[in-house]
């Protein structure tokens, strides 16, 4: 089995995000080109034999040198096969090539997962925003590349 990442479209990015359990609400194509208009943004596509199976997206925000990774997931029958280490060490890579000194993301307090994903990858807690219940705080992640 061999997982290639490459570019994608918010196309790829909105179907695959319809069929991640965590998106219950997921966001409009205008959403997605809201958000990527006017600034640097990377899509990536994670691939096995052809099929899309992840993806992960972020854009320039908050400052020229920080890169946000605002969206990723992985389809549920792929998962712990090491996709989404690989979008993102893509993505850190290309934050890097581009100028970029930090990757920071926002995740809520019920995903541990993705805290936990971040905290392997050298992100650290900097911040918390209490909005709604205390699972769905969020917590903002950072890691200097």
């Amino acid at each position: 089995m061999e997982i290639k990442i490459r570019e994608g479209t918010i196309a790829e990015v909105i179907a695959l995000s319809r069929e991640v359990p965590e998106f219950f609400q997921p966001y409009s194509e205008n959403t997605y080109e809201e958000r990527l208009s006017q600034v640097q943004n990377l899509i990536l596509i994670a691939t096995i034999d052809d099929k899309p199976v992840g993806f992960k997206i972020g854009y320039q925000r908050y400052s020229d040198d920080v890169f946000y990774s605002w969206m990723g997931g992985v389809l549920d029958s792929y998962r712990r096969k090491g996709i989404a280490t690989k979008l993102a060490d893509q993505q850190e890579e290309w934050a890097r090539t581009h100028g970029f000194f930090k990757v920071a993301f926002k995740t809520r307090n019920r995903f541990s997962k993705m805290i936990h994903f971040g905290i392997n990858r050298g992100f650290m807690i900097v911040d918390l925003i209490k909005k709604g219940e205390v699972k769905d705080y969020r917590i903002v992640m950072e890691k200097i590349l």
